[in-house]
């Protein structure tokens, strides 16, 4: 079958490996129909993703149709449609004894620690597998992995009707975060750099948006929270400055969720956390939340269809690769289409 492998940073090439088979009782085949190219791709095909060895079939966001199952399986049957959630765990440790396997201590991820799904066909156990319950655009099924990063977030921070929600960034994360905030009945503001991002996420679902570089964000979110300050901060800008942000416009008893795997490190007061209080948490991956994606999928409250810029045939995968590091403000998410 083919594939596409990053032999070394910035060597892309569409190799022939064997076709997964059935080995263990609990196997499921998925035929690949989609995936969606993420930053951590990225970061491997230009060399600084530092969790990925190469060579390495990229992908962690796909799905596609069950073409078979190990003996063993119950919950999925060939003609499926399905997402796989990439995440890998030992079910021992620590993280998950106490149910968070995505943050399991030997934790692999599919695409970036062993091999994924940007792929002809993939190998997935039963567990993460996980259906959609009516026909689905099929160039879309692979988009549900970035949205259970945005259900995390909201879980980590809470989020709950009547809240007053910042996303600091409108990038793909951001807007997925926002859709499912929305989606829980909160109240959202968006900043950004880039007035592209900003429009989407306002036509997308955002109350309001901010161009950070031309308005004064702590103006806005007190007319955004009636003089209260803001109670619930998501960070995806992901840099020591955003952090030491949101630590200051957090207003008191808030909670700041933070994505970022970067090692440098922010200058915070502790007091600064003390005095108000503040819940700082950090969200990685997902927790077991495809089923609550496939949900507000098929009932409309997130819209994948947004979501996409563009889809290209897989083999074009260097055309997509110029895109996103070319144009990186035109583009959301593009889609590698494999059927």
């Amino acid at each position: 079958m083919k594939a596409i492998q990053v032999i070394e940073p910035f060597r892309v090439e569409i190799v022939d490996v064997p076709k997964p088979e059935i080995t263990n009782p609990d196997d499921v085949i998925i035929r690949v129909t989609s995936g969606g190219i993420c930053g951590s791709d990225i970061g491997i095909y230009n060399g600084t993703n530092s969790l990925a060895t190469y060579p390495r079939l990229i992908g962690h966001e796909f799905g596609g149709i069950v073409e078979s199952i190990g003996s063993a399986v119950t919950n999925t049957a060939p003609g499926d449609q399905v997402a796989a959630d990439p995440v890998i765990s030992c079910g021992h440790c620590y993280a998950c004894r106490i149910g968070r396997h995505n943050v399991c201590r030997d934790l692999e991820v599919m695409g970036v620690h062993r091999d994924g799904g940007f792929a002809e066909y993939v190998k997935v156990p039963a567990a993460n597998i996980h259906l959609y319950h009516k026909k689905f655009d099929e160039s879309l099924l692979g988009l549900a992995e970035p949205y259970t990063i945005g259900v995390e977030i909201n879980q980590r921070a809470q989020i709950q009707a009547d809240d007053r929600v910042l996303i600091m960034g409108a990038g793909p994360i951001g807007i997925c975060a926002m859709q499912v905030a929305k989606r829980n009945g909160a109240k959202v503001i968006m900043t950004d750099l880039v007035k592209e991002r900003l429009y989407k996420a306002k036509e997308m679902g955002a109350d309001e948006i901010v161009s950070v570089s031309e308005e004064n964000l702590e103006e806005r979110l007190d007319r955004f929270t009636e003089g209260e300050g803001i109670p619930v901060i998501v960070d995806t800008v992901c840099i020591p400055s955003s952090f030491e942000q949101a630590v200051k416009l957090a207003c008191p008893a808030g909670r700041i969720v933070c994505l970022g795997l970067k090692n440098q490190p922010s200058s915070i007061c502790m007091a600064d956390i003390t005095k108000k209080e503040l819940t700082i948490v950090g969200s990685r991956l997902n927790n077991h939340c495809f089923d609550e994606v496939i949900a507000g999928f098929e009932d409309g409250s997130l819209t994948p269809q947004k979501l996409m810029t563009k889809a290209y045939n897989y083999k074009d995968i260097m055309d997509a690769l110029t895109m996103i590091t070319e144009h990186p403000k035109d583009v959301l998410k593009l889609v590698l289409k494999f059927n």
